[in-house]
């Protein structure tokens, strides 16, 4: 059973964003302006990127989509950033309407055959388990046969944290909530060419049958500034406590977080 995980790395597409914008020119300057980017560069580096690099089960792709007008020296930094591993594709998309290029993106790398493919998204300030590709491929295995009456199903791992790194560690806070997107994969039958990125995170359980697993860590929600759904009025704030030494171990041992590394990345100027 094909594994493939999404992320966006500042693509500035037609939609897809909730921070609103009034041209394709403000959306690009807004996406790659220095700090903005900056940041998203040390948070993929030191959240997104180390538990893929180790996950137990190596049997999945990787498709990090970036934007034709991305700078080549931000462009040869994400490569660098990924060279060691090999299931990372990068992607370069002129802009369109979202959902169509990552639909188009995901399936060309998509297998034809048989199976089932299972797909999730990472924002490139999330991170999952060491275990989360070899456990989203025992559950799919588990829960298969509702595919035979429904196109799609949603498989979700509901329990891990929030976190926000910096020059100190981390801060974080243990959650457990639904359908949160570095916790969710969809699960497709072979015929359906739709993607986990046709449809919003939240609302899942209105279009497919949905499995929610929990008690392990198995995600965490990366905490900053730059959250496109931190950017409305509406957005509460999210008490967070810094990680003491077992914590950090915790981190360590779970989605290979290292906090010495975490703040030497981000005590380094701007």
């Amino acid at each position: 059973m094909q594994v493939i995980g999404i992320c966006r790395f500042s693509y500035p597409g037609h939609g897809g964003f909730q921070v609103q914008h009034d041209s394709l020119e403000e959306r690009i300057a807004y996406l790659y302006a220095a700090d903005r980017l900056e940041e998203r560069f040390r948070f993929l580096e030191t959240f997104t990127l180390p538990g893929l690099r180790a996950q137990f089960d190596p049997d999945f792709t990787f498709l990090i989509v970036i934007g034709d007008s991305l700078p080549d020296r931000h462009r040869r930094r994400l490569e660098a950033l990924v060279a060691d591993i090999p299931q990372a594709v990068i992607q370069s998309h002129p802009p369109g309407r979202h959902r169509a290029v990552m639909q188009s993106a995901i399936n060309s790398v998509r297998h034809t055959g048989s199976e089932p493919c299972l797909q999730f998204r990472l924002d490139d300030d999330d991170a999952v388990a060491f275990s989360y590709v070899h456990k989203l491929r025992r559950a799919a295995a588990d829960v298969s046969g509702l595919l035979r009456e429904n196109r799609q199903i949603a498989i979700d791992f509901n329990q891990g944290y929030i976190a926000r790194p910096g020059p100190d560690g981390i801060a974080a806070k243990p959650i457990q909530n639904p359908y949160w997107t570095a916790g969710l994969a969809l699960m497709f039958r072979p015929d359906v060419p739709m993607s986990v990125m046709n449809f919003g995170h939240h609302s899942v359980f209105k279009t497919m049958p949905t499995v929610t697993f929990t008690g392990e860590d198995m995600m965490l929600r990366g905490h900053n500034g730059f959250n496109d759904s931190r950017q409305g009025a509406r957005a509460k704030p999210v008490a967070l406590t810094p990680l003491d030494r077992d914590g950090e171990l915790l981190f360590q041992m779970t989605y290979g977080i290292d906090a010495d590394h975490v703040r030497r990345v981000f005590s380094a100027p701007l």
